[in-house]
Order: C-alpha cells, then structure tokens, then sequence
C-alpha cells in the first residue's frame, strides 16, 4: 500500500493513512471501556473527523462514549473509590462531547472525573499518586497524560479566573521535573517515588533508573495538550514551554537513523540486543514534533524533517497492509510499569501487541 505524505509537508488535503487505520479499527471492532487505551484511540477518531469531515468516524466515537455514559451523566461501572490516575483519561473524551452537542451529561460525567481528583492521594509535596493504594508517593510520567491534560481542559473551560488550579496542575509537572529530568541527556527517567523506598528508586532523586519511550511519549503528548490551554499571564506558561522545547531537543538527539525511537532510550543500551525501535513511543514522538510546529512552538526548519522521517518510519514498517483491505498496527510493547524492578530485562521481556490502542492512537492523531 502506498501512503501520501504528511499534509502538513506535502500541503495536501488527504487523510489517507489516518483514514484507514481507522476504518480498520471500525471493521474490527472496539470493546468500549473507560480504559485509557480506549480513549487514546478515541482522541485518534478526533482527528479523522476533524480532518476529513466523515460523519461515519464521529458517529461510531459517539456510539462508543454513549455506552459508558447514562442519560443522566453516571458512568457505568465507575468505582468511586477507586484512585487510580489512568481513569481519568476519560474526561478530555467527555468534554470532547460536551463542546461538540452540549448534551448536559458528557459534562456530568466528566464532572464526577474532576471530582474524584480533588479527593486523590498526594505526595507530601502535593503530587498525585500514580494509584492508591498500589504506588504511594509515586508520580509516572503516564499519570501526566492520564490526569493533567483533563484538569487543564476543565480549568480552562469552567474555572478560568482559578490560580490555584493552574498552580495545582503545574505543580505536578514541577515535581515530574524535579526528579526525573537527567540534565545530561535531557530525557526524563519513567517515574520517581517521593518515599524512596521503591526497590528501584535512586536513594537522592527517588527517580527510577531508565528512560522508557512511552512514558516519555505521554508525557510530551501532554505537554503539547496543555501548553494551548495555558493562561497567558501565568508564571508557568513560560516553565511548561521550557520542559516541551528542551524535550523536544533531547528526542531529535536520540531519534535513531532509521527515523524511529528506541524502547529503551538510556545511552547505555541503545542498539543494545534486546532492546529495538518501538512504535507507541515513535509515533507519539512524531507527534510531538508535529504539534509543537503548528502551535509555533518548534522551528520548522529544524524538527520537520525529523517529524517526516519518524512519519516515514511509522507508515513503513509498522503499517501492515492485510488481504481485506485493513491495516494492522504493529511493533507496540503491552506495558510497561514501575510494578517490577524496573530494570533492562523487564522492560525487554514484554511482548509486543499487534493493534494495540496506545500506538494506533497517536499515528492517527498526527497532525
């Protein structure tokens, strides 16, 4: 199968690529579930419709947000006693709705979301729990993506004037930062525990010891979510554009030849055997690259050519054509989670899934 290029290189107006990735997933079908691997796929159907205009890809989204929400704005099966920051994903999906029809209870859905944060563990300096009760004091670059991007969203569009939010919300990606940033390479580590009694945690930073493409990924993703919703007179508009660009640097650095990303992005086990190019992280990446050039927030000179060589990448080795006309999405690894040693060996020994939500998504969020 032969894709275009990128609109935004080419300055064409198809959608192919994104299109038919999506068409494939509706094809095969999507088991609805708050499950934050469904809502980044979903947050991929925004962008085929926003591109394209075909109604198909918002009705089929729509038809999955509606068998999660009541009349009345409950979600089925939320378990309000249940803390864990990948469920609240789910709210940007919600207002996604609510901005688009109005109906009163995608907001109250994604009310009893934002709710639910106000109660959620903390760090003794205010960060949230990864999850309670699984990983106290622990803050992971996921949980940024999963939980930060919504309590912007909802500040901005229901809570404006509130600066302690938006202190709130920075706040988190300062205590991100602070621990788990390495100033040498400009990478950031997968996670920290502020209690440093994590079997993996460093004894002064509390960060775990090696950097994992995808949390890096959702982190920058998050980031580029954020940044647009910023008020501009806040004080860490300027601190949050700082962590996204010198990202940004660090990630063209380490862009291997080939265009993609390497699972493990420590220098120590680049090229290293075991470890390999993996897609999740890549795409989101070349996703990065490509929002941070429309927002003006990346020179176009020096990071589109990397964003079209990542795109590249993507389209050709992890874009399978099958004999009925859909495509598979391939070279994703299942997890990766601060539930081990974190070492090398774990990170090396999780399988690889085809189809799997979190790379699919962002390949067909592309701008």
């Amino acid at each position: 199968m032969k894709f275009l290029l990128l609109p935004l290189v080419a300055g064409l107006a198809t959608a192919t690529p994104l299109a038919i990735m999506a068409d494939s997933f509706i094809k095969r079908g999507v088991t609805s579930s708050i499950n934050y691997s469904q809502m980044t796929l979903y947050g991929g159907f925004e962008r085929a419709y926003n591109l394209t205009g075909d109604e198909k890809y918002a009705t089929w989204y729509r038809g999955q947000i509606d068998a999660l929400v009541q009349s009345d704005g409950t979600i089925k099966g939320w378990d309000y006693g249940k803390y864990s920051l990948d469920n609240y994903r789910m709210g940007n999906n919600l207002l996604y709705w609510y901005e688009k029809t109005g109906e009163a209870k995608y907001k109250n859905a994604a009310s009893i979301i934002r709710e639910q944060i106000n109660r959620h563990p903390r760090t003794a300096t205010g960060g949230f729990w990864h999850r309670n009760p699984e990983y106290p004091n622990q803050m992971w670059l996921d949980g940024i993506f999963m939980a930060d991007s919504f309590y912007a969203k909802w500040t901005k569009s229901f809570d404006n004037q509130n600066t302690t939010a938006w202190d709130d919300i920075a706040r988190q990606y300062d205590n991100i930062e602070a621990h788990t940033r390495d100033n040498k390479t400009g990478l950031l580590k997968h996670g920290y525990d502020e209690s440093k009694v994590a079997v993996w945690a460093d004894p002064v930073t509390g960060a775990s010891p090696l950097v994992w493409d995808r949390a890096v990924g959702w982190y920058f993703m998050s980031l580029s979510e954020v940044i647009p919703l910023w008020p501009q007179t806040h004080p860490a508009r300027k601190r949050l554009i700082s962590y996204f660009t010198t990202l940004a640097a660090a990630l063209k650095k380490t862009q291997d030849s080939s265009g993609g990303w390497w699972l493990i992005m420590s220098e120590q086990y680049v090229g290293v055997t075991g470890n390999y190019i993996e897609s999740s992280g890549s795409a989101m990446f070349t996703y990065g690259f490509l929002k941070g050039i429309k927002l003006g927030l990346l020179d176009k000179t020096q990071y589109l050519s990397p964003a079209q060589k990542g795109y590249d990448l993507l389209v050709s080795k992890f874009v399978v054509e099958k004999d009925d006309g859909t495509v598979d999405w391939e070279g994703t690894v299942e997890v990766g989670s601060l539930n081990s040693n974190a070492s090398f060996e774990y990170y090396i020994s999780v399988p690889l899934a085809v189809n799997d939500f979190k790379g699919a998504g962002p390949f067909i969020m592309t701008p």
